[in-house]
């Protein structure tokens, strides 16, 4: 009796290596959904960036889509994905502000000049310049408070999730944020 063998199935298609074979539905709804996310608001995400000051605004962006997908089963509601983005990419910005300085500081020869990224500059219209430039002055919180306020057009609940402060207190930095600003712009004419 001769030996048969059973018939030999087409190769499969070969599995594309950037993307993960994910089997288990919630971990695929979590890919999709933070896709969305990513889709929605990288761009605002890295304009928030690089308004705040971030001098790498596209690593900030990046490590903080990185902290939300590390803690997306811990998320309450996925609703609240954007306000937790907005919030970490406010705090990785101020942190990095924060270590640039210490650096700055303790560096043997430490710049003359600011230069400002290609990435800062490219988003930036000349029209926009001299605002950009008097934002730049003033003191963190209150760059931060403006930002979220006038450009992400935030309620003042909002910005005190995002900048982990009270009302009261964006209340307090947006007004002096906004006079130091006026006097800046006044100085300039």
């Amino acid at each position: 009796m001769p030996l048969t063998l059973p018939p030999v199935p087409p190769p499969a298609a070969p599995a594309d290596p950037l993307t993960p074979a994910v089997s288990d539905p919630a971990e695929r709804e979590r890919e999709a959904a933070l896709a969305r996310l990513f889709e929605r608001h990288y761009a605002s995400m890295l304009r928030l960036a690089a308004l705040l000051g971030a001098d790498d605004p596209e690593n900030v962006v990046a490590e903080a889509y990185y902290q939300i997908y590390r803690k997306w089963r811990r998320l309450r509601e996925t609703e609240a994905a954007e306000a937790y983005l907005r919030s970490t990419v406010c705090n990785l910005t101020r942190m990095r502000i924060r270590h640039l300085q210490v650096a700055r500081r303790h560096a043997e020869n430490p710049p003359e000049e600011m230069v400002t990224s290609a990435e800062n500059t490219a988003l930036l219209h000349d029209d926009q310049r001299v605002l950009i430039d008097a934002l730049q002055q003033l003191p963190a919180r209150q760059r931060e408070a403006l930002v979220l306020r006038h450009w992400l057009g935030l309620k003042e609940s909002e910005i005190a999730a995002a900048m982990g402060i009270s009302c009261g207190s964006v209340k307090t930095h947006t007004a002096r944020g906004i006079a130091a600003l006026s006097q800046a712009m006044e100085a300039r004419r």
